[in-house]
């Protein structure tokens, strides 16, 4: 295994099981506040895709040389990834989780309607070209984008619902 994959491969990791922890920890608050979880039936596959990601990537990837142009894209998107977690605060989870509060409208929520969702689609896409994978990108790419026409279409028809209350 190449020290350069490693680190990147350890990094994604650490950050995925992070981000798992904090969303569990953020998701239990919001709903001990009333909110409620919507359309949860395609978080498994949500799940699943991301697994598979990383699997591919360490996979493929743990002897790969890191690409240094795009390893720098992939850390200013995670500049953006804080400015996202940083925006939503409290507020932020891996599922649809509805409450009934204004919706967060400060950061990159003043730009973009779902800059997460556009975070995670180049997410996918850059890191496998870290690891020069060309093909993962494309791949999951493809899939994410399923996945995703999933998950907006619920998360818009819950936040229209929310509003139209």
């Amino acid at each position: 295994m190449s020290l350069g994959a490693a680190l990147f491969l350890g990094f994604l990791v650490v950050q995925r099981l992070s981000e798992l922890v904090l969303a569990r920890r953020n998701t239990r608050r919001l709903l001990a506040q009333g909110a409620r979880e919507v359309a949860p039936e395609h978080y498994k596959l949500i799940v699943a895709l991301h697994a598979a990601w990383l699997g591919a990537l360490a996979l493929f990837g743990h002897d790969a040389a890191v690409q240094p142009g795009w390893l720098a894209v992939f850390v200013v998107l995670q500049g953006v990834r804080l400015w996202i977690l940083g925006s939503l605060g409290r507020r932020w989870t891996t599922r649809i989780i509805v409450l009934d509060e204004p919706l967060v409208a400060r950061g990159p929520y003043r730009f973009v309607k779902h800059p997460n969702y556009a975070l995670v689609v180049a997410e996918i896409a850059v890191a496998p070209l870290v690891l020069g994978l060309v093909w993962v990108a494309v791949i999951f790419s493809i899939l994410n984008a399923g996945v995703l026409a999933i998950r907006i279409r619920a998360e818009d028809d819950a936040l229209k619902s929310l509003r139209a209350s």
